[in-house]
């Protein structure tokens, strides 16, 4: 019986694995990020007054998130075709988007434990992180 079970649920496990959607996950991930950067921006351009709390908060989504982009996983061949605005410079320079990568994942975990405590070192921290996001965005998106 026990191994019945284990069967059953390797087989469910594989099912749930096959039906992924590479797409759909990066643009939910690529969603998250930017709802995060909209509770930012309007700080550094001063829309709105600075708070340490909320601004820590969409820096620590940043940084989940960037621990999240494995190309593998959201980009992997044949993921460049269907309803994507991914570039495919992501499958001819695989290298440099994983370099991209790992600088975002760096941007962002620097500015997460630089915890600006007022706008200057906001605006510092998240110079970095933004103008990753728009090298990126630039290099690899449609």
């Amino acid at each position: 019986m026990r191994k019945l079970v284990l069967a059953i649920s390797a087989l469910a496990l594989a099912g749930s694995a096959a039906i992924a959607d590479p797409i759909a996950d990066r643009k939910a991930l690529m969603k998250a990020n930017g709802a995060a950067v909209g509770k930012i921006a309007p700080m550094v351009r001063g829309a709105q007054p600075f708070d340490a709390a909320v601004a820590l908060d969409a820096l620590k989504t940043l940084a989940d998130d960037a621990a999240k982009m494995d190309p593998a996983v959201l980009w992997p061949a044949g993921s460049d075709k269907g309803d994507t605005k991914s570039s495919p410079k992501i499958w001819e320079d695989m290298a440099g988007f994983q370099a991209a990568i790992d600088k975002f994942k760096a941007d962002t975990a620097a500015a997460v434990a630089a915890a600006p405590q007022d706008l200057d070192q906001l605006k510092a921290t998240f110079g970095a992180v933004g103008q990753n996001c728009a090298a990126c965005h630039q290099a690899y998106r449609l």
